[in-house]
């Protein structure tokens, strides 16, 4: 898989799985745009690129405003031409069931989760269109394809990022845009240590997350990352509107 030539932005690029997704498209040879809220974590990111021999560059920004997702394409296309690649990661998770969740809460993950992802494609999508085509990649979860306690809203949102992918797909299959979804399963990222560290036995914690999991292990940001790069690659161009889901085997 080589990106040479391509311009790729990443959402949620900061840590986790969108840095890994960053850092492998910098080393296949595409120019990459990294977005996230924490410039920090951003530039950080951006370091890496950079260090990968290739071109970048950071755009701070909350996907879920419509005016920072139509900055951070416009700023892309503003620094290297255009866009060839959309890769949405950025996605929050709050745990609780329907019951004990509060709407603010879960108003919350569906204005990142979904809104975010529908505001950065809209913008991707207008410019995709005007150059003639392009490839987008929509993070979504296991959650997505099977009931996982106490995560109503993180469930209800990354279904919602499927289902609005294959709609795209559908949607732009004749502007020779590709939409592909990769499902996630538990993934050791900065975010999950987080979450395990706010438990009252953090060991406890991670034991109980990697005891779930058929293959007795979490997976990696960089393990997610190929198969992201896989679903965006030229190689897979027969590639649309499908679901890549790699969970360690919790979806047997």
């Amino acid at each position: 898989m080589r990106f040479a030539g391509k311009v790729a932005l990443v959402t949620g690029a900061g840590a986790g799985i969108g840095r890994a997704t960053a850092e492998l498209l910098a080393k296949a040879g595409a120019k990459v745009v990294v977005n996230g809220i924490s410039r920090e974590r951003g530039e950080a990111t951006l370091k890496l690129v950079k260090a990968a021999g290739t071109e970048g560059l950071f755009v701070q920004g909350d996907v879920s405003i419509a005016a920072h997702a139509e900055r951070l394409v416009k700023e892309t296309v503003g620094a290297f031409g255009r866009i060839d690649i959309l890769i949405n990661v950025a996605g929050i998770v709050i745990g609780g069931r329907v019951d004990n969740m509060s709407e603010e809460d879960f108003m919350r993950t569906m204005d990142v989760n979904v809104k975010g992802t529908f505001l950065t494609c809209k913008y991707a999508v207008s410019e995709m269109k005007k150059q003639g085509g392009g490839v987008i990649v929509n993070v979504s979860s296991v959650a997505a394809l099977k009931g996982i306690p106490d995560r109503s809203a993180y469930s209800a949102s990354k279904g919602a990022v499927l289902a609005l992918s294959k709609a795209m797909a559908a949607d732009y299959i004749k502007d020779n845009i590709r939409v592909n979804v990769v499902c996630p399963g538990t993934t050791d990222t900065p975010s999950l240590e987080e979450r395990m560290q706010t438990a009252a036995d953090p060991a406890a914690a991670r034991a109980a997350f990697i005891a779930r999991q058929p293959m007795g292990r979490l997976g990696t940001a960089e393990e997610i990352a190929h198969a992201i790069l896989f679903a965006c690659c030229d190689e897979a161009g027969f590639m649309n509107g499908s679901v890549i889901t790699i969970d360690g085997g919790a979806t047997l």
